[in-house]
């Protein structure tokens, strides 16, 4: 199964690629109403146990480099989303 989603154009700007052993993004905020938002997330993980599960990098203009770790891929995939900065999520099959 894969973890696929969706984002609303006009919020943010989203890219990931595999690199090794985790899933680096590119994150651009769009929308005022959401600059907050990935401060919020940031210090959700910050605030855990296990302090090298998903490292964000701010830059200006609201852009974040983060790496996360495979393992915890789908936690910060929902955080997005409980964020309102995905529109859908959902599990899909992979084919042979």
């Amino acid at each position: 199964m894969k973890l696929i989603y969706e984002w609303n154009q006009q919020v943010i700007d989203i890219s990931e690629v595999e690199v090794m052993n985790d899933i680096e993004f590119s994150i651009k905020v769009l929308s005022p109403s959401h600059f907050d938002d990935m401060n919020n997330i940031q210090k959700i993980f910050e605030s855990n146990d296990v302090i090298t599960d998903v490292l964000i990098y701010t830059y200006t203009n609201h852009k974040y480099r983060i790496i996360v770790r495979k393992e915890y891929y789908s936690d910060f995939i929902l955080q997005l989303m409980k964020n309102q900065l995905l529109k859908k999520v959902e599990w899909k099959e992979e084919l042979p």
